[in-house]
């Protein structure tokens, strides 16, 4: 097996540009001086994003995943992002089987 130069190229600059987009996010947020409100605006991020990311698959697929959205998107309110990800993989496999 034999690598492409271009294809190795191309990743390893999507990588470094994914890697410093990642950094520069941690460094400005340390930086930045918010007001209540706005605190609480940058703390809904993480739960606003996995619920974009779960909403087509919420609304293409079965009932399985349907629900499985519902019970992740109530647990977004609630627990943090590490929690939310594991209560979704747990509730679409345990509909998988039963549906």
């Amino acid at each position: 097996m034999s690598v492409d130069p271009i294809n190795l190229l191309a990743f390893l600059g999507m990588a470094i540009v994914t890697y410093f987009t990642r950094v520069a996010g941690l460094a400005l947020a340390g930086r930045l001086s918010l007001s209540p409100r706005a605190q609480a605006a940058f703390d809904a991020i993480p739960p606003a994003v996995l619920i974009a990311v779960i909403a087509p698959s919420a609304l293409a697929t079965g009932w399985a995943e349907t629900a499985a959205a519902a019970i992740t998107a109530l647990a977004a309110t609630r627990l943090p992002l590490l929690g939310v990800v594991a209560v979704g993989v747990v509730a679409v496999v345990g509909f998988r089987m039963v549906m």
